[in-house]
C-alpha cells in the first residue's frame, strides 16, 4: 500500500507534465528579450565608444588652441 504523501506527489506530478506537454512554450519568448536586450547593449556601447571619442578628439582640438600651439 502506498503512503498517501507519495500519491499526492505522483498526481501532482503527473498534472504538471500533462501541463507542461499542453501549454505553449514561454521560454523562447525569454530567449528572444534576452537576445533582443544584448543586441541593444551592444548599440548602446558603440555608441558611447563613438561619443567618447568624439568628445576626447574636439577636448584635444581645444586644449591645443588654448595653448596657442
Amino acid at each position: 500500500m502506498k503512503r498517501p504523501s507519495v500519491v499526492r506527489l505522483q498526481a501532482f506530478l503527473s498534472m504538471r507534465i500533462r501541463h507542461a506537454r499542453t501549454v505553449p512554450s514561454r521560454g523562447a519568448s525569454a530567449v528572444e528579450w534576452v537576445i533582443i536586450t544584448a543586441i541593444i547593449a551592444g548599440v548602446a556601447l558603440g555608441l558611447v565608444t563613438v561619443i567618447k571619442t568624439a568628445v576626447e578628439s574636439r577636448q584635444t582640438e581645444i586644449v591645443t588652441k588654448l595653448n596657442g600651439e
